[in-house]
């Protein structure tokens, strides 16, 4: 973004802090997370532990399921997080994780809270695809029409996924999630639609999408991001099913 002396702002940090600020203002301020009836205090360390399991487990997942033969032979590299490398489907089980601790230490229930946050988080991913489109990373395949070339690849003209991505996956299934929760619908809907309607919105995506050189394809054609979105389709699946047994307190 711009440079004074020694600070580089950078795009992609500029996004995730304006994600975790737009949280910050939705879980005090709007209606689903005035729901939650959490204390002031108690809100602001929800929101710290998300903002951990978002960062951390972000960073390791894009550790694991990315590039580990990259970390392993230079572990220094780890916290070289200005230099890229995070995973979506790792920061979601950093949430997760944080989810259950939180619920568990104040005895909430898991899913009224993963309901509220997950209705935000598309919000979030938009903005990180918009900073991946002006960064100019995780372009889309060659393409002969729908295209534009990318200053990290000017020979080759690409789809331009990053915004197709923050469309689709970001400001259309936030828009959704929204009107779903403003329903009040059974505890756990919400965490379930986010599940299944990302997931199949990620593998449809990925097809427009170039993958990861180190990666490549899987088995069948298939990329790394279509497996774990796989996964989380199924998850969501079961947890509908489950619905009715959510709204007690499963903390407790």
């Amino acid at each position: 973004m711009f440079e004074i002396g020694p600070f580089v702002a950078r795009w992609y940090g500029f996004m995730y802090a304006l994600s975790f600020i737009l949280g910050y203002l939705f879980l005090h301020y709007s209606k689903p997370g005035k729901s939650l009836k959490l204390k002031a205090k108690d809100l602001d360390t929800f929101i710290v532990w998300i903002i951990l399991g978002i960062l951390l487990g972000g960073r390791i997942g894009y550790i694991l399921f990315y590039n580990l033969a990259f970390y392993i032979e230079n572990p220094v590299k780890i916290l070289a997080v200005w230099e890229g490398g995070m995973s979506f489907h790792g920061g979601l089980l950093g949430v997760v994780i944080a989810l259950v601790l939180f619920s568990k230490k104040k005895k909430r229930n898991l899913w009224q809270l993963s309901d509220v946050i997950t209705s935000f988080v598309p919000l979030g991913v938009m903005l990180v695809r918009i900073a991946n489109f002006i960064n100019a990373e995780l372009y889309g395949r060659i393409a002969t029409e729908n295209c534009i070339y990318f200053p990290t690849d000017p020979s080759n003209c690409r789809y331009p996924s990053q915004i197709y991505q923050a469309l689709l996956e970001g400001l259309i299934l936030f828009v959704i999630l929204q009107i779903v929760i403003h329903k009040k619908p059974k505890t756990g809907t919400v965490s379930a639609l986010f599940l299944v309607l990302y997931g199949i919105f990620r593998i449809f995506m990925e097809q427009f999408r170039q993958p990861d050189a180190q990666i490549g394809f899987l088995w069948g054609g298939i990329t790394q991001g279509q497996l774990l979105s796989i996964f989380m389709v199924l998850a969501g699946i079961i947890l509908f099913i489950l619905r009715p047994k959510l709204q007690k307190d499963l903390t407790k």
